[in-house]
């Protein structure tokens, strides 16, 4: 991967039209908001060039992340760049960390509110759906029969999950005490449909396991 690199940084891969080749801080940062993020959007704040950089060398940032083990993906209808992780396999990577109880329910509580958005036509023009904390509590105790995390916990794991590009949360309605949230496409990559029949049955069977 180090010719590739280099190539791009000296300039030899054309450039993206109408901008300058990325210096190596500016590739190498990429590289690392990739791996930080796994789904980077075109409106993402604090990325720089990230997003454009990876959608124009997409064939070089798909050979150094398939090195890692990583399938790097377009999305030109969400206007993302984002890595899918293999679902099997033995894993030693930050992105195989298992996920805690009540992250699990969250995350499979914003994936559930994302179909519903798809399913009732709520999806907005950049493949977003809105709901509320109040709404993920309520699917939390319909689907899984448990309780939600309470609101501070709650708020910590959606800011988990926004790291990630998931979701966006809102400013907190400190009168409905609710706090507004978007669902992003990057859901789906966050939670894969395997991922999601998994927890379902494990949800079903009351598995009370981390």
């Amino acid at each position: 991967m180090l010719e590739p690199f280099r190539a791009i940084v000296d300039g030899d891969e054309p450039p993206p039209p109408g901008a300058r080749a990325p210096s190596e801080e500016e590739l190498t940062r990429a590289l690392q908001v990739l791996l930080k993020n796994q789904c980077v959007y075109s409106a993402t704040p604090g990325i720089g060039r990230t997003y454009d950089l990876a959608r124009h060398y997409a064939p070089f940032f798909q050979g150094y992340f398939a090195c890692l083990g990583y399938a790097f993906e377009v999305s030109h209808r969400d206007q993302m760049v984002f890595l899918k992780v293999p679902p099997d396999g033995v894993r030693h990577d930050a992105q195989a960390e298992r996920l805690r109880k009540d992250e699990t329910l969250v995350l499979l509580a914003l994936r559930l509110a994302y179909e519903e958005g798809l399913r009732d036509h709520r999806v907005t023009t950049d493949g977003v759906v809105e709901c509320t904390t109040d709404d993920l509590a309520e699917s939390i105790r319909t689907a899984t029969r448990s309780d939600p995390p309470e609101e501070t916990r709650l708020l910590e794991i959606l800011r988990l999950f926004s790291r990630k590009g998931a979701v966006r949360l809102g400013e907190r309605d400190k009168t409905e005490k609710l706090t507004p949230l978007m669902v992003l496409p990057g859901i789906a990559v966050l939670s894969p449909d395997a991922w999601m029949e998994h927890v379902r049955a494990w949800a079903s069977a009351g598995d009370d396991a981390d």
